[in-house]
């Protein structure tokens, strides 16, 4: 059985393998590279799970009511509708349907069967498209970006990671999947844990001059290459992590740094941002784009039984998300539209599973219910009991602007009653991912010989890209 403890040794055991694996040795023609329509990469990630049926691909309402079947209630949001016809969102998202128009609706998106469903097992599969455990770290798909492409502006960080918090739930098994793996630390995430302290990240701690500043970074690179912190013998990595803290360097020291500064941003639109961590989170991101940075990933953060964790509460849970979601996406996608952004940034809304109110995994293939999850009573009793509470794989929403992708598309179908599983076109996580490398140009064969043996950007470099997404196929 594969538990949180046994996943997190695993896990530990390879990023710990990663600081002591030889150079990867590139085995890939730069010439079978395919055009590129996109240069820069935004995930939103909806980390917890969000259900499907209560967000871009509602199915028959049913109010709440004490004493109403449980298995009756596929959604406890009425349908609203988009920029596209006889397309409707659930309520509550009427932002981001008004913006449809720009991008491509994927509703058969389907998630791989790992037995009992841990959400950093399925977030580790997500971001590095490898199911854990691997033998070597696996790199973050921004890390494959950042080191494939390298940065657009040498000052900004390439791979951002905002309000991502490794001090609560989970979080020895997030940060494995936050990591530059083999590819080296020069690669790995800037983590920008609160958008509105974002600045204090990029400059030198309070009270100390920049002389001191300096003198204290010099003498930490002369420690750090003395003390064997990496094998001597292993160079690569020593290297890769002398160059990450001089990339951080050149960033305290340059007036670039100011893309940080939310407090730069007009009022109208700052408010427009506004709703909370997340909401500020998109602006930050916006600024970045505008300032170079390479893949962005803001995240609404996954804390058990909290944000899109609704295992109580749901569909009141979900009313405080969408409001969280909803206008500074709509936002950001404008924002990055009018200023001619969007052609050449592909931005991704995702999330690790979906959610059911009955079933757990996959109907074909239910997965064992966790000790701490309890199970709906047959008849709801109380409001806490209205919502989907189960992890769902068999189908989920993900949202594509920009880039290259087509704007007013819809992907695939669900079934429209339970299980509410993908039943045309489904799209895998090794096809997301293909499809956003070919976008940036990022060819399948992209892969790295690493303790003789070949590592793809996925699996055996066998999934492929989706051309129906693309404009361009």
């Amino acid at each position: 059985m594969n538990t949180r403890r046994v996943f997190l040794q695993q896990l530990s055991a390879a990023s710990l393998a990663a600081m002591t694996t030889a150079a990867p040795r590139r085995m890939f023609a730069a010439s079978e590279k395919p055009k590129a329509t996109a240069d820069t990469v935004i995930l939103l990630w909806m980390a917890g799970g969000m259900a499907h049926t209560e967000t871009f691909d509602p199915k028959r309402y049913t109010p709440f009511a004490v004493d109403i079947e449980t298995s009756s209630v596929l959604s406890t949001f009425e349908s609203k509708p988009t920029a596209l016809d006889g397309i409707h969102f659930s309520d509550g998202l009427q932002e981001i349907g008004s913006v449809m128009d720009r991008g491509t609706l994927i509703r058969s998106h389907v998630v791989a069967d790992m037995g009992r469903i841990l959400h950093s097992r399925h977030q580790y599969h997500w971001h590095t498209c490898y199911e854990p455990p691997q033998s070597v770290a696996a790199p973050h798909l921004g890390a494959w970006i950042a080191k494939e492409l390298g940065p657009k502006n040498p000052v900004i960080p390439p791979f951002i990671v905002i309000g991502q918090r490794f001090d609560r739930g989970e979080k020895e098994e997030l940060k494995a999947a936050h990591t530059a793996g083999f590819l080296g630390s020069e690669y790995g995430p800037f983590i920008v844990e609160e958008p509105t302290a974002a600045l204090d990240t990029v400059r030198p701690p309070a009270g100390m001059t920049p002389e001191r500043f300096e003198a204290r970074q010099a003498l930490y690179r002369e420690m750090l290459k003395k003390s064997g912190v990496v094998s001597k013998s292993i160079d690569y990595q020593q290297e890769s992590l002398l160059r990450s803290m001089e990339q951080a360097y050149a960033l305290l020291r340059s007036p670039q740094a100011a893309a940080f500064d939310l407090a730069k941003e007009k009022k109208e639109s700052y408010d427009a941002y506004n709703t909370g961590r997340f909401g500020l989170g998109c602006l930050l991101a916006r600024r970045l784009t505008e300032a170079g940075a390479r893949f962005i990933e803001v995240t609404s953060e996954y804390i058990p039984f909290e944000y899109w964790d609704t295992h109580k509460n749901g569909h009141d849970t979900l009313v405080k998300m969408k409001e969280q979601i909803d206008r500074p996406i709509a936002q950001l996608v404008r924002d990055l539209d009018e200023r001619g952004l969007l052609d050449r940034t592909m931005i991704i809304l995702a999330s690790e599973f979906s959610r059911d109110a009955m079933l757990e995994g996959a109907a074909e293939n239910p997965a064992e219910q966790g000790q701490d999850q309890k199970k709906l009573p047959d008849r709801m009793k109380e409001k806490q009991h209205y919502g989907m509470h189960r992890h769902f794989t068999g189908a989920g929403s993900v949202l594509m602007f920009g880039g290259g992708v087509k704007r007013g598309y819809v992907h695939g179908k669900t079934a429209d009653e339970r299980p509410c599983k993908a039943i045309e076109k489904p799209v895998t996580i090794g096809n997301i991912h293909q499809t956003m490398y070919h976008a940036l140009g990022i060819s399948a064969e992209t892969h790295y010989e690493i303790e003789g043996r070949p590592f793809y950007t996925t699996p055996d470099g066998k999934s492929p890209h989706v051309p129906e997404l693309l404009a361009r196929g």
